[in-house]
């Protein structure tokens, strides 16, 4: 039976049942959970809590289908039904983006302009990156001939944040799919329902059964822990906290999976006095803000060349106190609700502690009026920090950042620099020099000169330090995603 939804009044959610070998499934303890709306506070719907059971039942059927009938399929075949994928879902765009918003709280247009096209586009890019992917020869003189092989890794867990989810699942089990894998799937219990889609839009589009498997479910003791377990699950790429990763790396070392991490961060925006500061100011809201600052990439630490300080600052918060709090579903809304009770205390704790260490609150830091339900936030800017201070250091994870003025070049990079965390970080300048100097400094995996959130997906992505282990995109996340052997044969 389809889980197609009839979305009356653009609002209609729909309850989330684990996807196992082609079929939707309830828990065999019929224990279920609420799926609540972050905008609302209402329950959208149950959604059936897997524990062990369902994640054995998950890692049999995509054992089962390595060896069936997706090891058999011909590589055309295979780019084509991944491609058919992307197609599907953009033919369910608007269906989809209702759900993320639904269950993110984040504005109806982001998930329809961004989250949704680009998860179509992720199985569109990897489908055609896999037509013309090859492996390597060398030839040893006239001794002996050496190629590589490339063949599957296996069975893969994969284990979703809810902040990007059908956007950062995709991204995942595209190149997971291309490479001849099967995957069990554990999405955050947050935001079940755009996954829960996804397995009937995989069967529409011709992938075969125990392919591609969904189990529901928490963490520690629950699905995400039998999962990262699990003896035959060869690898785990897991998106989502630095501290959850750890958990994780000490489960799965008893059976050496592979592992890609991408962890949390608290990247620094570095703006030098000769860059175009209307330019900085526009992508600047948009690095600062969207999605509710509820993005890994968020340049939450901004530094600002004390020549332009005082005029970034006026024209920042001028900017900021423009954005619209509220209905997600409001065309004029630019800022949502955050995902939870437990994360809004979170975050407006570290809004008290910002106080505490002697922060002043410039702009934001308060429920906005007239909104009595569902978890708001205003965009909150702070300065007069310590860079030693926790608002500054810690990850936050929301529409809050920290402005600090800075005099030197190498006072600045000093200062970008130390933390534990290395995801990506921002430069602004229109000097070339002082461009390709100070990115070739910056500790992160990526860097973005006078841009943000500027991807070619061919390009590694990932963090350094306790950002993260490994990178995606391109040839990278087959490498993940594949084993190579070596052939040698002696002429």
């Amino acid at each position: 039976m389809s889980l197609q939804s009839t979305l009356e009044n653009n609002v209609k959610a729909l309850d989330c049942k684990h996807f196992i070998n082609g079929q939707y499934l309830t828990s065999q303890s019929e224990k279920t959970f609420n799926n609540i709306n972050p905008a609302t506070q209402e329950v959208l719907g149950k959604v059936c809590e897997g524990e062990k059971e369902e994640i054995d039942l998950a890692v049999g059927a995509a054992k089962r289908a390595l060896n069936g009938t997706w090891k058999k399929m011909s590589s055309n075949d295979r780019i084509n039904v991944i491609r058919r994928i992307g197609d599907i879902i953009l033919e369910r765009k608007d269906e989809l983006a209702r759900l993320e918003s639904l269950d993110t709280g984040k504005p109806y247009w982001l998930s329809s302009t961004i989250d949704i096209p680009r998860a179509a586009y992720n199985f569109h890019f990897f489908a055609d990156y896999l037509r013309g992917l090859g492996t390597e020869a060398y030839q040893t003189d006239d001794v002996a001939i050496n190629y590589s092989v490339r063949r599957p890794v296996g069975v893969v867990g994969l284990i979703n944040p809810w902040n990007l989810p059908l956007l950062l699942l995709t991204w995942k089990l595209a190149p997971c799919l291309a490479a001849g894998n099967t995957a069990v799937i554990k999405p955050a219990e947050l935001t079940p329902m755009t996954a829960t889609l996804l397995g009937e839009i995989c069967r529409d589009a011709g992938v075969p059964d125990g392919v591609v498997n969904i189990v529901h479910g928490f963490g520690p003791g629950s699905a995400g822990s039998a999962l990262t377990e699990h003896p035959d699950v060869d690898a785990i790429s897991f998106t989502g906290e630095t501290t959850t990763g750890k958990v994780i790396m000490s489960a799965a070392a008893k059976s050496l999976k592979k592992l890609s991490y991408e962890l949390g961060g608290k990247n620094p925006n570095i703006i030098f006095a000769d860059s175009n500061i209307d330019e900085v100011i526009e992508t600047t809201v948009k690095s600062s803000f969207i999605n509710q600052g509820e993005v890994c990439l968020c340049g939450s630490r901004i530094y600002v060349e004390r020549p332009v300080y005082e005029e970034f600052l006026q024209k920042f918060i001028a900017k900021t106190k423009q954005l619209v709090v509220g209905d997600p579903f409001d065309p004029k809304t630019k800022v949502g609700a955050l995902i939870g009770e437990e994360h809004y205390e979170r975050v407006t704790s570290y809004i008290q502690l910002a106080k505490e260490e002697g922060g002043q609150i410039l702009t934001g830091g308060q429920r906005p009026a007239g909104l009595d339900k569902g978890y708001f936030l205003e965009p909150t800017i702070i300065t007069g920090l310590d860079r030693n201070c926790r608002v500054v250091r810690e990850e936050i994870f929301g529409p809050v950042v920290t402005v600090i003025p800075f005099d030197l070049e190498e006072e600045v990079l000093a200062q970008a620099n130390d933390t534990h965390y290395g995801l990506s970080a921002s430069i602004w300048t229109n000097d070339l020099r002082r461009a390709h100097r100070v990115a070739g400094q910056i500790e992160a995996g990526i860097v973005w000169v006078n841009t943000w959130f500027l991807r070619d997906l061919r390009t590694p992505f990932g963090g350094m330090k306790q950002s993260g282990i490994g990178r995606e995109g391109g040839m990278h996340s087959f490498e993940f995603y594949s084993e190579l052997t070596n052939i040698c044969i002696k002429l």
